[in-house]
């Protein structure tokens, strides 16, 4: 199979994808507004521009920080072995946080993550992923806020990579190979 020739389907409009961004900020903005400061921790890089979009909509003091994890290099199937790149610059010990992920497939990336900052000892934590594939899920783990289910299609856009390329686009779309 040459990975280079692929071609993109639309999946989610730009426009879908900014109303439903808006919808799940007022949602959260509800469940955490008795919070002194939200700490809203990214997982990189997929999830750079939701996170970027989420927090310009979120009603509520917010601190912004990053883990940076890697389970799929350059294959459109995750490794399943989980490594931490980049970890958190801030403490969360009884703090309220969401984690912000861009995408939640076999599940072992955000299991991982949430066994690492529980055992940090947060107050509440959530996570918000903007998409949901539930068809793919290994590990029991799931998003307290979705935007998206879809199906088992790899997608890119919107900061989600295939190869680190694609990232750029408004929206998100389905990845076709031309074998």
């Amino acid at each position: 199979m040459n990975h280079d020739n692929y071609v993109i389907d639309d999946l989610i409009s730009a426009k879908q994808i900014a109303a439903r961004v808006e919808s799940m900020a007022q949602e959260i903005s509800t469940q955490f507004a008795d919070s002194p400061q939200l700490v809203v921790i990214g997982l990189l890089r997929g999830s750079f521009m939701f996170i970027s979009d989420l927090v310009r909509e979120l009603a509520l003091p917010v601190e912004v920080d990053f883990l940076e994890t890697s389970s799929y290099g350059n294959s459109t199937e995750s490794s399943r072995e989980v490594r931490i790149l980049k970890d958190l610059r801030g403490e969360i010990e009884g703090r309220d946080i969401l984690v912000v992920e861009d995408i939640v497939d076999t599940g072992h990336t955000l299991h991982h993550v949430l066994n690492l900052l529980n055992s940090r000892n947060p107050g509440r934590m959530m996570v918000c992923a903007l998409l949901d594939k539930p068809s793919r899920r290994e590990v029991d783990v799931k998003a307290d806020i979705i935007g998206f289910e879809i199906p088992d299609k790899f997608v890119v856009g919107y900061g989600i990579d295939y190869a680190q390329r694609n990232r750029n686009l408004p929206y998100i779309g389905t990845v076709r190979f031309n074998d």
